[in-house]
């Protein structure tokens, strides 16, 4: 007769399972984390080169801040928003196009001023706050004067 050692003797079972609800992204994080990886050098590129993939006319109008879930959200002053509200397809066209597959599916605005929502203002050198020299004289030459100083300011 051989003995048996005592680990023999004791019976192997299965770890206790643990039925306690989990969460959700625990349970998505496998499934999704193979598209968010596939779309992230494009969010990258989209954000990176603003300026050629909207075009001069847009990327002056608004600046984009962040991309997240398919929603581009673009800075842009308060009435600028308004405008490009109505053109939102074509704008969210454009981009898509540029970028080559269908990533922004929505796009939100936010309020900021003008030279802060884009940084190419910022960059741009200042004018000179000289009045053009063919204003007329007289009062009416004066208040066009101030005219040119606020809108240049």
């Amino acid at each position: 007769m051989a003995q048996s050692s005592p680990k023999q003797d004791v019976q192997l079972s299965e770890p206790p399972r643990n039925y306690a609800p989990r969460g959700i992204a625990a349970l998505l994080a496998p499934v999704v984390r193979p598209a968010f990886r596939r779309r992230a050098p494009a969010a990258a590129h989209l954000l990176a080169d603003w300026d050629s993939l909207a075009g001069p006319e847009l990327s002056t109008l608004a600046a984009p801040v962040k991309f997240a879930g398919g929603t581009l959200t673009l800075a842009c002053a308060g009435p600028v928003a308004l405008e490009l509200q109505h053109v939102a397809p074509q704008i969210m066209a454009r981009l898509n196009q540029a970028i080559g597959q269908t990533m922004v599916e929505r796009l939100r605005f936010i309020q900021r001023t003008s030279s802060a929502a884009t940084p190419a203002a910022a960059a741009q050198p200042l004018t000179p706050k000289t009045p053009p020299n063919n204003l007329p004289e007289g009062p009416l030459g004066e208040a066009l004067a101030k005219l040119y100083h606020g809108i240049k300011s």
